[in-house]
């Protein structure tokens, strides 16, 4: 398979510490890909890396087909990227920014792409007014549009909706998706784990350096290997209750309501449950499991690795 883009074993090491150690994945073309992690993990580190912004220890970076050691000028015209938040000349309209942008690039840029990118992110109405004007998230917008400008295929963010409002966050999902649909891969770092889960295809965690987990969206909040929650609907709360605390499930039992019991529990107890309420003449009306987020996916793997370390 061709990829957008090849990180394959990724190090960066200053002195004897090590901030990023053996980090390999691919991006498929076209798709939305996370890189998510708490703040200090070595997300931006990465990004930086790959955009050539500082130097690797060691492993390689491939993008769409060309690898930035031996075609580093192939491989960068293929990139378009906003590390943190974009700056323009905040006296100059959004265009003259963008045209002052195009002048400087080593391929010609025509006044129609200028207009296709204006139209692609949405700012068609204020590409004349002052930058100062701007909002943050139409900045965001700007941005975007002068990263794509020289045709690149894959889009690298860092932290893009920092500051954003929780409008400008939908917007700005709404066109990274527009890019992805158009054929534009987007690598987007972030620790806002609620929106990555709205906005990514898939995702790879990093902790600490290192590349802990990789998956798709719906395979990470699909699927879990502990605890879940399930919501029973009974006949009789206070005797289901009681019945629990006898079988040893007591610490299990979450919210309850008037014929609702939340209960924290694996898969395999589930048919248990039911049956024990059922022996003693409870009716149940229903079982649902809470579908789990990527939050839940995150400290899950996030824990988990560190009782490893731990142990």
């Amino acid at each position: 398979m061709s990829y957008a883009l090849e990180v394959k074993n990724l190090t960066k090491r200053i002195g004897s510490k090590t901030i990023v150690k053996d980090v390999t994945f691919a991006v498929e073309k076209g798709e939305i890909f996370g890189l998510l992690g708490p703040n200090g993990a070595g997300k931006t580190t990465i990004i930086r890396m790959i955009v050539n912004l500082i130097n690797r220890t060691g492993g390689s970076v491939i993008i769409n087909g060309h690898n930035l050691d031996s075609s580093f000028k192939s491989a960068m015209s293929e990139i378009g990227a906003i590390v943190e938040n974009p700056e323009f000349y905040r006296y100059m309209s959004g265009y003259k920014n963008i045209k002052h942008y195009a002048n400087m690039a080593t391929k010609k840029i025509t006044k129609e792409r200028i207009q296709e990118m204006v139209s692609l992110v949405g700012l068609e109405d204020a590409i004349h007014n002052k930058v100062k004007t701007y909002s943050l998230g139409m900045r965001q917008r700007l941005g975007v549009a002068q990263a794509l400008l020289h045709e690149p295929s894959l889009l690298i963010l860092d932290e893009p909706t920092n500051g954003l409002d929780p409008q400008g966050i939908r917007e700005f999902r709404d066109y990274l998706r527009l890019l992805a649909d158009n054929g534009i891969s987007v690598v987007v770092s972030s620790h806002l784990l609620s929106e990555m889960q709205l906005m990514c295809d898939r995702f790879a965690i990093i902790e600490k350096g290192e590349l802990i987990h990789i998956s798709t969206m719906n395979e990470s909040v699909g699927t879990q290997e502990t605890l879940r929650e399930y919501v029973f609907e009974v006949s009789d709360v206070d005797k289901a209750v009681d019945i629990l605390k006898k079988n040893n499930f007591e610490d299990n039992v979450g919210k309850k309501g008037e014929t609702i019991i939340h209960l924290s529990i694996v898969k395999e107890d589930v048919a248990k449950i039911n049956r024990l309420f059922v022996e003693q003449n409870i009716d149940v009306f229903g079982i649902e499991m809470v579908k789990a987020t990527l939050e839940d996916r995150f400290l899950e793997l996030t824990n988990k690795d560190k009782k490893e370390h731990m142990a």
